[in-house]
């Protein structure tokens, strides 16, 4: 069975200290009358219970059994059904939602956290809840009032389930090349006709329908991207009086056999023919997918840090029981045999690479989060905007670098253990496989990575980055700890990219080839100020709670010591440009 206890003092403190959470609520009125510290000091403990004692005993099970297909009908593993049933009636998968709508409305600085809980707990039951809640944002952002009235009620309830349905067997990367056709009809409707491949959720046995959010081209459409509109698709159709009808002309052809998150369902899905409605205006479909496709980014990356806090507390607990040898200054241990191999230099390496990342990672989610409620919330349109720009350029470092230190802790975890992380039933070897598809689902890391570097950097003449390190900048200047070397980070970064402008449009490659190594100095950096803002804090109320303070204390020296100059190898590749990636002819590979 899969153990894991939601890191509820830490997250308060993120939440609360490190970037008073409370007082942004309070200023934002739509948000000032939803929640206050109390309320959502509630709601991550009830989420606690809900995480540790409800799903996190599926996953184990859950990964044995997988999910079973038979005649187009989705079994999921045993107990999921009657979890899910418990989940939904919490309230839980439409904790953010529209209240307009029956939706909670609780702020994403909150939702972060729980979404971090439900994946350390178990990624394949969370992928459900996580579809779902982006195909609402979709919905109630684009949708017309008659398909909100309709969908996001019950959607909100957890009755309904919604996926997304993009890729196509020969496009996935490139949606213009999409071939999934949707033909107008006399009364407003549409038919839908194609295949979309790896639909998570696609089909299920946990609720009574399921709201397909389909990409598809109307007869008349330009060509590539620009043609591209969104249609809603329910496996039931719905009555004029929310009651369901009959099966709507799409199923389930198969279901992937995949390296891990077994208990999820990845399915084939077919339309042939489909009654389907547009959500948006025709031929900008990709535009109204996008809301829900950097939900899901966002979420993702949550799920890297989800599973690497759940591999920690196991190889932490793990490292402190396993007797192996006698530290390096002498018996620790002076009853037993050796001592425990937390004493040894190489664990706490790997233990403290794992903590650092991580709650790192927990803070710059939260960071992008209150970005989120700024950009929904705030009465100002400049505030809005500027909080726009920094979610738009933070969204694919989040999604690739959460992902990316989360294999990377994952792997440490199972190194932790030893020969025994390898087996089976010490669990590590399983969140290994489950969050290694975090990297390459929902936009994989190197098109995050070029996204970042290409889009976001480049393209707007690094308007966005300099928004953001004005913000280091100015914090850096007051730090009381790690002053020197977050400003060095910095600069590193701004001059690394001002060389990046001045180079690519004289090599057509450089792009592509270093895209992914400044990704990396890009989260090394933002991770950096994380760690000061919590350092600072922890410095300030280390008398309030010497334990807990003065680990953090120590966790930032480590991440300042031994993480961040990681940046010094990644700036040297960068500089070196892309002439080696091209010294061979595509031939010689």
């Amino acid at each position: 069975m899969t153990t894991y206890s939601a890191p509820l003092r830490d997250m308060r403190f993120v939440l609360h200290d490190v970037f008073n959470a409370s007082g942004l609520w309070a200023r934002l009125p739509a948000l000032a009358e939803r929640i206050d510290a109390d309320t959502a000091d509630a709601i991550l403990e009830e989420a606690s219970k809900v995480t540790g004692q409800l799903i996190a005993p599926l996953s184990r099970n859950g990964d044995e059994q997988g999910v079973c297909f038979d005649a187009g009908q989705v079994t999921t593993p045993e107990g999921f059904r009657e979890a899910w049933n418990t989940y939904r009636e919490g309230g839980w998968v439409g904790l953010g939602g529209n209240p307009e709508h029956g939706g909670m409305g609780m702020p994403k600085m909150l939702g972060v956290l729980f979404e971090e809980m439900l994946y350390a707990a178990d990624c394949s039951f969370s992928l459900y809840s996580a579809l779902s809640a982006g195909s609402c944002l979709a919905i109630d952002a684009h949708a017309s009032e008659a398909l909100k009235a309709t969908y996001l009620p019950p959607l909100y309830e957890g009755r309904w389930a919604g996926t997304m349905c993009l890729t196509e067997p020969h496009a996935g990367t490139d949606l213009g090349l999409i071939r999934t056709r949707a033909e107008p009809q006399a009364d407003g409707s549409v038919r839908i006709s194609g295949s979309k491949i790896f639909i998570t959720g696609g089909e299920q046995d946990l609720t009574e329908n399921i709201v397909h959010l389909v990409l598809a081209k109307l007869p008349d459409a330009p060509a590539g991207a620009k043609g591209i509109s969104l249609f809603l698709v329910p496996k039931f159709l719905v009555e004029a009086d929310g009651r369901l009808g009959a099966r709507n002309a799409v199923h389930c052809g198969s279901i992937e056999h995949k390296m891990g998150i077994k208990a999820s369902a990845t399915c084939v899905m077919n339309f042939d023919g489909a009654i389907g409605y547009r959500v948006g205006e025709p031929n900008k479909g990709l535009a109204a997918m996008f809301t829900m496709m950097n939900y899901e980014r966002l979420s993702i990356g949550i799920q890297g840090i989800g599973c690497a806090e759940a591999s920690y507390q196991s190889a932490a607990r793990y490292a402190n029981e396993r007797l192996q040898s006698r530290a390096a200054t002498g018996p620790q241990a002076h009853d037993k045999v050796a001592d425990p191999i937390i004493h040894h230099g190489d664990v706490r390496r790997m233990l403290l690479t794992m903590r650092t990342l991580t709650e790192a990672g927990r803070a710059f989610a939260v960071y992008v989060g209150q970005q989120l409620d700024v950009a929904r919330y705030a009465e100002d349109a400049g505030e809005r905007e500027h909080a726009q720009r920094l979610v738009a350029l933070l969204t694919p470092v989040a999604k690739a670098f959460f992902t990316d230190n989360g294999l990377e802790s994952c792997v440490l975890g199972q190194q932790v253990y030893g020969g025994h992380g390898y087996i089976r039933e010490w669990g590590q070897e399983q969140r290994v496989r489950d969050v290694r598809i975090a990297q390459i689902y929902e936009g994989t890391n190197g098109i995050q990575a070029l996204d970042l570097l290409g889009r976001k950097v480049l393209a707007d003449g690094g308007q966005a980055l300099a928004s953001f390190a004005s913000e280091v900048r100015a914090f850096s200047v007051d730090a009381p700890l790690h002053r020197e070397a977050l400003q060095a980070s910095l600069a590193r970064l701004e001059a690394t990219s001002s060389w990046l402008r001045a180079q690519a449009g004289e090599d057509a490659n450089l792009v592509s080839a270093v895209a992914v190594e400044y990704l990396q100095l890009f989260g090394l950096t933002a991770y950096a100020y994380m760690w000061a803002r919590m350092a600072a804090v922890a410095l300030a109320k280390r008398d309030e709670d010497e334990a807990f303070h003065g680990a953090k204390l120590a966790c930032a020296t480590f991440y300042f010591q031994r993480v961040l100059p990681r940046g010094l190898g990644l700036e040297a590749s960068i500089r070196a440009g892309s002439g080696s990636l091209y010294g061979l002819e595509a031939a010689q590979f």
